[in-house]
């Protein structure tokens, strides 16, 4: 921009406002699906006029619901999500702005303190990023829309660019990361065939490395297994800690390889030791 560096988390207000407003409609239905179901069937069979007023009481709830949820969504998306920064002006920037749906607001340099950019990690794939304003008096969070380029920016590149920008005026950057690790179990937990693919090894020696490495593990019944075949269960993994083990083992393959190659005689060599 003329006027300065603009850091654009939201491209279209109306993208972002159907997309907040889309949910809030979906949830009620889905929540409510099941309840309504089981209060029109009766009603349907057995035409009770007490079956047929549950029915008619439960949709006016489900329809206030998406109303009321979808009000909720569209005013703390309106007044909330930052759309975006504004450095001002170009080469060394004396205040920074920031607009929201409905509002901007002004705020001079000297009042900003620090930025953080934190990156959110999930076995080593990056799910999210955002960047954080610490000002004397609040604190202003900003996430890219999935659709917005800024989501897709590499976060050491975004803190070095902050950083050459807020570097003339003393306000330090700062990258963080935060990495996933609550996966639930066992729903996300992994195999051990899995594991044992993402390891590149044979599937029993998966056991033995888990225990080795400190891997946790979870045994247990499946619901179908639990209903066919009650003896049968399996054993899952924590992927956070499968993930690092597997960065791990190929390190240290990495490593084998190169002292490999490494202490291999050369043609010269295998030369000398024929001449002999």
């Amino acid at each position: 921009m003329t006027a300065g560096w603009r850091l654009v988390f939201v491209r279209s207000r109306g993208r972002e406002l159907a997309t907040a407003l889309g949910g809030s409609i979906m949830v009620p239905p889905v929540v409510a699906a099941p309840l309504l179901l089981a209060a029109l069937v009766p009603a349907v069979v057995w035409g009770n006029a007490l079956f047929w007023g549950s029915f008619w009481v439960l949709l006016t709830l489900t329809v206030v619901a998406v109303v009321v949820l979808a009000a909720a969504m569209l005013f703390a998306t309106a007044s909330l999500t930052v759309r975006w920064v504004e450095l001002r002006p170009l080469g060394t920037p004396a205040q920074f702005v920031i607009a929201r749906f409905l509002r901007s607001s002004t705020t001079a340099m000297a009042d900003l303190q620090r930025v953080v950019v934190i990156e959110r990690l999930s076995l080593g794939q990056r799910r999210s990023i955002k960047v954080v304003f610490h000002t004397r008096s609040e604190t202003v969070e900003c996430e890219p829309a999935q659709s917005a380029p800024l989501s897709r920016v590499d976060a050491q590149a975004l803190t070095d660019w902050l950083s050459e920008q807020l570097g003339q005026v003393q306000v330090a950057v700062e990258r963080q990361t935060e990495v996933k690790r609550d996966f639930l179990r066992p729903d996300e937990w992994w195999a051990r065939s899995h594991t044992a693919e993402l390891w590149r090894v044979p599937v029993g020696e998966v056991d033995g490395i888990a225990a080795q490495r400190g891997v946790e593990s979870y045994r247990y019944t499946p619901r179908a297994n639990a209903m066919y075949s009650p003896g049968t269960s399996v054993t899952v993994y924590d992927p956070g800690r499968a993930y690092e083990v597997a960065e791990e083992l190929r390190a240290e393959r990495a490593d084998g390889q190169a002292a490999d190659s490494t202490a291999a005689p050369g043609p010269a060599e295998d030369d000398a030791t024929d001449s002999h």
